[in-house]
């Protein structure tokens, strides 16, 4: 079955396709098992008509970013993983108005914005990850959140339509928004303000200064790891409840930062998924506060996440 969808990808797409591809080399975590099969779509049309192939075809689909927000089991993931990092990567400036697909760096459309003298994004200098995953979780730093400027977005609906959603159509919220779970976001639209280069660049400078001293940048991270609870900090608690340092296997909580876990060498899924229940079971005991997870879980059997979820 597989060779087959692969006959029918490369026959209609300049697809890269690749069979049981290593996912540990996709994630910042470096952590993963193989994908059944891994699809690495050359441009939007590429991705449109390897996901059309995919469903025609009643295959399992996953959509991996830049990796940077997800943990991977070891045991891999079945059925199709399309991959984002080698396309959907344009960056448009007109005016005020800037597009950009959703495969695009984070990181890379801050620069841009911030080299056009356009203020709304700068807050979010240094937040990892794609365009698509920071508005699937309403991404935000310091202050702001990356809805706050939308204007639209375009995707590929779970009923496999192509459509451009109004940001009043999309319900936003603390790291969350109203996505469909298959839903495949394709491009977003975002209305800026022009301001004085050394008021942005003032904000820009201040939010990497902050991620440098705060943040273990320098160690493999998915990033924050848990939600803050309202009127808490999930590190804050993780600290507070003794756990800053602690370790199983290679997966350990930074002494930088408590909501940051760390590969500290060569950690497992389940060092890091045990690291993460003890976490969120000791929050839970001390604290009587049930902390959820900011990262996205992937390829575990729903019995090894039950309450995390």
């Amino acid at each position: 079955m597989i060779k087959n969808i692969i006959n029918k990808i490369n026959s209609k797409t300049s697809s890269l396709c690749l069979i049981d591809e290593p996912l540990k080399k996709h994630t910042t975590y470096g952590i993963g098992g193989p994908a059944e099969l891994m699809i690495f779509p050359k441009d939007k049309k590429d991705l449109i008509n390897a996901i059309k192939i995919i469903n025609e075809n009643k295959m399992q689909l996953t959509i991996l970013g830049s990796g940077s927000n997800v943990l991977i089991s070891d045991n891999g993931i079945k059925g199709a993983v399309i991959s984002l990092k080698n396309t959907l990567k344009n960056i448009e400036v007109n005016g005020t108005n800037l597009y950009a697909e959703c495969g695009a760096m984070l990181g890379k459309i801050v620069k841009l914005a911030v080299k056009n003298n356009l203020i709304g994004l700068e807050n979010l200098n240094g937040v990892p990850g794609t365009l698509g995953g920071a508005l699937i979780m309403n991404a935000g730093a310091w202050g702001g959140e990356i809805s706050e400027n939308l204007v639209s977005v375009e995707l590929i609906s779970s009923k496999n339509e192509l459509k451009k959603l109004l940001k009043e159509e999309i319900n936003f919220s603390y790291r969350k928004s109203s996505f469909d779970k298959d839903d495949i976001l394709l491009s977003a639209d975002f209305n800026l303000r022009k301001a004085k280069e050394d008021i942005i660049n003032e904000n820009f400078v201040k939010a990497q200064a902050g991620r440098k001293d705060s943040q273990p940048l320098n160690k493999r991270s998915a990033g924050s790891l848990f939600k803050n609870p309202k009127d808490n900090s999930a590190g804050k608690l993780i600290d507070e409840a003794g756990l800053k340092g602690y370790s199983i296997g290679d997966a350990k909580i930074s002494d930088k930062h408590a909501n940051f876990f760390i590969n500290d060498g060569k950690a497992s899924s389940d060092d890091m998924l045990k690291l993460i229940k003890k976490a969120h079971n000791t929050v839970k005991e001390q604290f009587s506060i049930k902390l959820e997870l900011e990262v996205k879980l992937m390829g575990f059997e729903e019995s090894e996440i039950e309450g995390l979820c």
